[in-house]
């Protein structure tokens, strides 16, 4: 992609928020958020403070530069953290995080912008997390010589970057100081790019992330009260489809409880997930008083934030996603708690998903009664049940250390001494 055709999807990106703002809530939320923003930028960010800027897409990009984030916060106690998001999803969640000194939308990428971007925010280092590759802001990062960093990155042959009309993608990783990389896979293609010198497989810091979570445990007296001690799947981030499979498994009559987090929470979703478990119960609805009785057997999650502390109850969990052509959501959430992790077919673009399933903690299914047949064998075999915790486990632990790696490099090379 040259750069005209660059300007030109720029443009015609604008435009389509701004169409759309008038009836996508979504949208409306992306065009309010950067409203009047290089004034408030201004007014927050004095021009004498030392400033380190993180970006994220979006919230699971958040989740995974977090542990950066928190360590760079501790490490250089005079530098202040600003945070940008891309995407509402990302913001809307996260713009009162007390980790980051200030929270804001990233504006529209363009030459002005990105200029006047990086006047009022003068960072001493930049870091941007996993993807998101705006032209003119690493371009003008670059020119000014300020330390720009990628990290967690992961990189696929079939990306836009490897094509014979990638050019434009190809300069902008040029632009990096230094690349971040999960996998041997993805420093063997940016080798072929000729950047071999400025890529380092750290890992993926996601392990960090939700170690630190899992050690951090908090019980849930709602959670703990509803079980009563009995077995349970904990299912995180299910869409219908997962929903409807899960629904066949027959829990009532087989000794266990289903606890349910849907990937969207809106009313009308709610809802229909009720009409799906007629046994359930709303989380909400335990929280407010409601009386649990013996016919409850599914707790469906109407709110934010539990989910990764959720699976700690698991006997075993269900990763939702995996019916749909986007993949499915995040494994290690449940995999660090040595549980075994089951999903749908559609896994293959997540690394660690399909590392879970060689080292014996993942499980994939094709369907309902796949599902089913291995919901039953793993609470009937002990044996095959403890190696699957075992495994999953011994494959989070095994991962640690890619935040350690990031911070290491950013002070013996020196990136936050004037």
């Amino acid at each position: 992609m040259g750069i005209l055709f660059y300007n030109i999807f720029l443009f015609l990106y604008r435009l389509s928020v701004r169409i759309s703002s008038s009836f996508n809530p979504k949208a409306a939320k992306w065009m309010a958020g950067r409203k009047g923003i290089f004034t408030r930028l201004k007014d927050a960010i004095p021009q004498d403070a030392k400033v380190i800027w993180i970006h994220c897409s979006s919230l699971g990009e958040f989740e995974q530069g977090r542990p950066v984030l928190e360590k760079l916060k501790t490490q250089y106690k005079e530098h202040k953290i600003l945070l940008t998001f891309f995407s509402p999803s990302g913001y809307e969640i996260r713009k009162d995080y007390p980790g980051a000194n200030w929270v804001f939308y990233l504006p529209m990428g363009s030459q002005s912008n990105a200029q006047k971007f990086l006047d009022i925010v003068h960072p001493s280092l930049v870091v941007f997390v996993k993807y998101e590759y705006w032209y003119y802001y690493l371009k003008t990062i670059h020119e000014r010589k300020i330390p720009l960093l990628l990290i967690s990155a992961i990189f696929r042959k079939g990306s836009v970057f490897f094509k014979w009309y990638g050019s434009l993608y190809r300069k902008m990783l040029a632009f990096f100081d230094h690349i971040f990389v999960q996998t041997v896979d993805s420093k063997n293609l940016l080798s072929g790019l000729g950047l071999h010198e400025k890529c380092s497989i750290s890992g993926d810091t996601r392990f960090d992330r939700v170690i630190e979570i899992a050690e951090k445990f908090e019980p849930i007296a709602e959670i703990e009260n509803f079980l009563k001690g009995e077995k349970c799947i904990v299912a995180g981030s299910t869409w219908k489809e997962d929903e409807e499979a899960l629904s066949k498994l027959d829990h009532g009559n087989k000794g266990f409880r289903l606890i349910l987090a849907p990937h969207e929470i809106s009313e009308s979703h709610i809802s229909d997930t009720k009409k799906i478990f007629p046994g359930s119960i709303l989380y909400s609805e335990i929280r407010a008083g409601k009386a649990l009785t013996g016919a409850h057997n599914t707790l469906i999650i109407d709110s934010i934030g539990l989910l990764s502390r959720l699976y700690h109850y698991a006997t075993l969990t269900y990763i939702g996603g995996g019916f749909k052509s986007s993949g499915i959501h995040n494994t290690l959430e449940a995999a660090v708690y040595g549980k075994p992790v089951l999903f749908g077919p559609n896994y293959q673009k997540f690394n660690e998903a399909v590392e879970l399933i060689q080292t014996g903690g993942g499980i994939s299914f094709s369907n309902a009664t796949e599902l089913n047949e291995r919901v039953s064998s793993l609470l009937k075999n002990a044996d095959e049940y403890q190696r699957a915790c075992k495994s999953s486990e011994e494959y989070v632990k095994s991962k640690k250390g890619a935040t350690e790696s990031i911070i290491r490099f950013i002070h013996e090379k020196r990136l936050l001494i004037n």
